[in-house]
């Protein structure tokens, strides 16, 4: 479908976050056109929100300053919990709330049938980077999108070209390492899902990067997960060029300080762009002092295109502010630096040691006590009494200012002061003997006329004019309008009393102001949460087991095994069909795994899976629309399709609606334990679900190569030599243990977890729960090691060995150990859900 392009850029909305008041009021005061912010449950910030009785409050408070009210719902729901999120769902729609962002693709059904006239988006967290992926939420009812951080603007002018849904982009703030929806680090190590609003940010930690079984010298960049802050001020005209529909900062966590200030930034840089009148001070915003306020480094980075250089400077993963100067000289009790900046008294100040510091042991820092000029950029910086330990701070130390209390004072009063107001047109009708006529209409388009009760004199002096007008309708302080024109249409000179001028504007604004916080809410449709169970396919009460090889090593392995089937997850897509033949001439049935992502201008690939005249196991929900929409129905031997963990089905309605877009089976998401698995198995017919056995999970996926970064100069596939071809890469923590990491065909990189993660202790009552299909994913383990697990299910499944046998020999086959992971099920859910 190609998009309308008006040959003038639409002005895009600007959406600011808000962890609660402070916040929203801050991005209200800033011009924010839109504020999105989260409930106390169902928010992927879990620790900030408000709760559904402050919703129409919320909503009141925007809605009477022009301002839109979108509330997060972007977390993955489940089973249990849908009787509640209804409810949530019902409060959201009749608050009046201007949309719900949700991550769920059975919340979105969900609420499209509880409330179809409540605007749904679907959030970052559904991992959106194609069309076809925007076109799949489209089909659920989502009527905008926000796009994956990992786009570039020629990624995103090709979606807004090829869809007609609204888009929605990020233009600041936090950029998580993984993409959103596809990080199971928390949930692996902590048992904190990331896609339930509690992320533990591992990602933020520092690795040793193994290399071939040799630790590699990593220099300062100890944080190699850790991504810089997205600045995209100089890419806001494009973006607008482009036609992208919302532009949105983020910062659900962060302070109104932060809020304050972005908002003001990307309001000017907005409004500068269209060329219109800024509602703000002609003082801009400079990046100095974004930087200041708050940012790990601030750049475009893939906005701008892919440089795996920049993305990722890993010698901090925390603020850092402003780098205001280098150490030149230590002495007893003060520092010498050479300054970038001025340093003054109060300054908070942090010395980056990074080249030389071990990444456990902490900064030394402090508050500035007096400063002495030493000529030139020098400066000599001495601290009160706080201790600070100058033996610890060394000549070439990098020297952050991580707070300015002049900045932070100048925000606040910039938010005393500022009020961001909507223009407002008046036109005055005069004639004599008759009333006065006056109507309002903003720059929203809201529309109010009010009518004078005495009729109009014949002006014998001073007759009303634009300039008078002007004068008393301009009155508008206190209010959340300013003005922008009167017109006066008037025949004849007539005569107005000021004090009736003056009534009728107060009316108008009134009217205005109680039209705007005048609740609309959405009608809601009463609907009992069920499922609409998909049918089973013909019953077969054999176990059948999957085998998941990455190499042509493991693949002979697991040939030898016999399994039901063997999926291709290889590195090199165009080495599959040798692999492939080799599995079909062995009589075992075949599947290729897709890419978990796919952009702009890699639909190439969709055909070439197509071409391998096999089963395809879908990792995108994108790829699964393009498939079923554009290839199924032209295709003579369309293949059989199954759903895997990373289309994040986690409760019956989200299950049975991707099974009702084609999927054979699917494999649940990694966020659902052993006992929701196998709960689920009562609303989803167990020939459905295909459960993971044995596995490391992919605990992040990632656009950031770590092959490139750090065993080349290159920035991106075209230049960095192909490292991860040539090595083998893992990341050790501060435990010992060493996590894996392999490159994909698209040059994305997933870290898997250490430890195996096994369902050993599951597998008799997921059995008598109905499922009948069990995967096992390998990683890096030798061919010895596929025979060795793979026999060992088998066994067990034959009924030869028990449980206990069968972890003796996965202990025995496992380099790092085995763990229950995800699938742990604590006693306090177990309780939880019997009380539901």
């Amino acid at each position: 479908m190609t998009r309308y392009r008006s040959p003038v850029p639409a002005k895009p909305e600007l959406m600011s976050p808000a962890g609660y008041w402070p916040q929203l009021e801050a991005a209200v005061r800033a011009g924010a056109d839109a504020v999105y912010f989260g409930l106390n449950h169902f928010s992927a910030r879990a620790k900030v929100g408000f709760s559904l009785g402050e919703l129409p409050d919320v909503i009141r408070s925007l809605h009477r300053n022009g301002v839109k009210g979108f509330v997060t719902f972007n977390t993955l729901v489940f089973d249990h919990e849908l009787d509640q999120a209804k409810q949530a769902i019902v409060a959201i729609a009749e608050s009046g709330a201007d949309a719900i962002i949700v991550q769920d693709i059975g919340i979105a059904k969900l609420t499209h049938r509880i409330a179809p006239g409540l605007e749904v988006h679907g959030s970052t967290q559904m991992s959106i980077t194609s069309a076809e992926g925007a076109e799949l939420a489209a089909s659920l009812g989502c009527s905008r999108v926000v796009l994956g951080r990992e786009l570039n603007l020629k990624n995103i002018r090709a979606i807004a070209n090829a869809t007609d849904i609204e888009l929605e982009v990020f233009v600041h703030g936090a950029l998580c390492v993984s993409y959103s929806g596809q990080c199971f680090s928390s949930e692996a190590w902590g048992g904190r899902s990331a896609n339930r609003g509690q992320c533990a940010q591992a990602c933020r930690m520092s690795y040793d990067l193994v290399v071939d079984n040799r630790t590699h010298d990593l220099g300062e960049s100890r944080y190699l997960l850790s991504p810089g802050d997205l600045y995209a001020i100089d890419q806001v005209p494009e973006l607008i060029d482009i036609g992208v529909t919302c532009l949105k900062i983020e910062g659900r966590y962060k302070d109104e300080n932060y809020v304050s200030l972005t908002t003001r930034a990307y309001r000017q840089a907005i409004d500068n762009a269209v060329h219109e009148r800024l509602l703000q001070k002609p003082e801009f915003v400079s990046k100095n002092e974004l930087e200041q306020i708050y940012s790990r480094g601030l750049g475009p980075h893939f906005l701008n295109g892919t440089n795996h250089q920049s993305v990722v400077r890993g010698r901090a993963p925390r603020h850092r502010g402003l780098r205001v100067g280098v150490v030149t000289a230590v002495n007893d009790q003060n520092v010498v630096v050479a300054a970038d900046h001025q340093i003054l008294p109060g300054d908070g100040l942090v010395f980056d040691s990074a080249n030389w510091r071990s990444p456990d042991e902490s900064e030394e820092g402090g508050n500035v006590f007096e400063t002495v000029e030493m000529g030139g950029n020098t400066v000599e910086l001495r601290f009160g009494r706080e201790a600070i330990d100058f033996t610890r701070i060394r000549v070439g130390d990098l020297v952050w200012r991580t707070n300015d209390p002049r900045l932070n004072r100048k925000i606040r009063q910039s938010m005393l002061s500022q009020s961001s107001t909507t223009g407002i047109r008046f036109e005055v009708t005069t004639g004599v003997g008759q009333p006065l006529r006056l109507v309002g209409t903003t720059e929203r388009n809201e529309r109010v006329e009010i009518g004078g009760i005495q009729p109009l004199a014949s002006a014998k002096s001073a007759a009303l004019t634009v300039e008078m007008l002007r004068q008393q309708l301009g009155r508008l302080g206190g209010t959340p309008f300013h003005l922008d024109d009167v017109k006066l249409n008037s025949i004849e000179p007539v005569f107005c009393p000021v004090s009736q001028l003056n009534d009728m504007r107060r009316k108008l604004v009134s009217c205005l102001i109680e039209q705007r916080e005048r609740i609309s809410p959405q009608k809601t449709v009463p609907w009992k949460v069920d499922v609409d169970q998909t049918p089973s396919p013909e019953q077969d009460d054999s176990v059948k087991l999957h085998l998941l090889v990455r190499s042509p090593e493991q693949l002979e392995a697991a040939i030898s095994c016999c399994p039901a089937s063997i999926t291709l997850d290889y590195l090199e897509l165009y080495g599959l069909r040798p692999s492939m033949e080799r599995i079909q001439a062995a009589q075992i049935m075949a599947r290729v795994a897709s890419p978990r992502i796919l952009k702009p201008g890699e639909q190439k690939i969709v055909r070439f899976l197509l071409s391998l005249d096999c089963q395809i196991l879908v990792r995108s929900g994108g790829l699964l629309h393009d498939l079923v929409t554009n290839f199924r129905a032209s295709s003579a031997s369309f293949p059989e399709l199954f759903g895997d963990f990373s289309l994040n089905a986690a409760n019956a309605i989200a299950f049975n609606e991707y099974l009702r877009m084609g999927l054979m089976r699917i494999a649940p998401s990694h966020d659902l334990n052993a006992q929701q698995i196998e709960d689920l198995s009562s609303l989803v017919p167990g020939e459905r679900i295909e459960a993971i056995a044995f596995h490391h999970l992919p605990v992040f996926h990632t656009e950031h190569c770590v092959f490139c970064r750090f065993l080349s100069t290159g920035t991106d596939s075209s230049n960095c030599g192909h490292p991860c071809e040539k090595h083998r890469i893992a990341l050790r923590d501060g435990s010992g243990r060493q996590h894996p990491v392999l490159a994909d065909v698209g040059c994305r990189n997933t870290v898997f977890g250490a430890e195996a993660q096994t369902a050993t202790r599951f597998l008799q009552s997921w059995s008598r729960s109905g499922i009948r299909n069990f995967r096992i994913e390998f990683v890096d383990q030798s061919s010895d090691e596929v025979l060795g697990i793979s026999n060992a299910f088998i066994d067990f499944f034959d009924g030869k060995s028990d449980v206990s046998d069968l972890d003796n020999t996965l202990n025995r086959f496992t380099r790092q150990g085995t763990t229950q992971g995800s699938l742990y099920v604590p006693q306090a859910f177990r309780q939880l859900v019997q009380l539901t």
